[in-house]
C-alpha cells in the first residue's frame, strides 16, 4: 500500500500528498535549472530531509537519555556539481542548545546523527559535511 502520492502540476512543479496525514508538500524547479524558485526543489528536499532524520534520530537518543534538545537549530547548505548535475556535498552545521552536555552525550548524539537512516542511505560519493557547535 501506497504512503504518499505525487502528482506532476505543469510548470516544473509537483505536489507531494503524504496518504495518513493528508499534508501536502510542493516542488519546483530552482531557477538556475529553468523553474521560478518559489519552493523547495527536490534537491533542496533530500536536504531537509537528511537534516530532519538527524535531528529526530538524535531526539530520540536524547529522550532515552534524558537530555534536553529543545531549541536546537540546524542551517543547511547544498552543493551542486555539474556533469551530471547533482548534489554534490550537504553541510549541516547544527547549533546545540545552550548547555552543559558532556563528553558522552556529545559522542553519542553525534553519532546518532551521523548514522541516520538517511545518511545512511544516501550515495557515498555525496560529502555530508556535519558541524557541531555547542555554547
Amino acid at each position: 500500500m501506497s504512503s504518499m502520492t505525487l502528482q506532476y502540476t505543469g510548470q516544473l512543479r509537483t505536489q507531494g500528498t503524504h496518504l495518513a496525514s493528508g499534508n501536502t508538500v510542493v516542488t519546483d524547479a530552482p531557477v538556475d535549472n529553468n523553474g521560478r524558485g518559489e519552493a523547495y526543489s527536490p534537491t533542496d528536499l533530500v536536504c531537509s530531509a537528511l537534516g530532519s532524520c538527524m535531528m529526530t534520530i538524535m531526539g530520540m537518543v536524547a529522550d532515552r537519555n534524558h537530555i534536553d534538545l529543545t531549541g536546537m537549530t540546524m542551517a543547511i547548505t547544498k552543493r551542486m556539481a555539474a556533469d551530471p548535475r547533482r548534489i554534490s556535498e550537504i553541510v549541516l552545521e547544527v547549533q546545540m542548545p545552550a548547555r552543559d552536555f558532556s563528553e558522552k552525550e556529545r559522542a553519542m548524539l553525534e553519532n546518532a546523527a551521523r548514522t541516520c537512516p538517511v545518511a545512511l542511505s544516501l550515495h557515498p560519493e555525496l560529502t555530508q559535511t556535519v558541524l557541531f557547535q555547542y555554547a
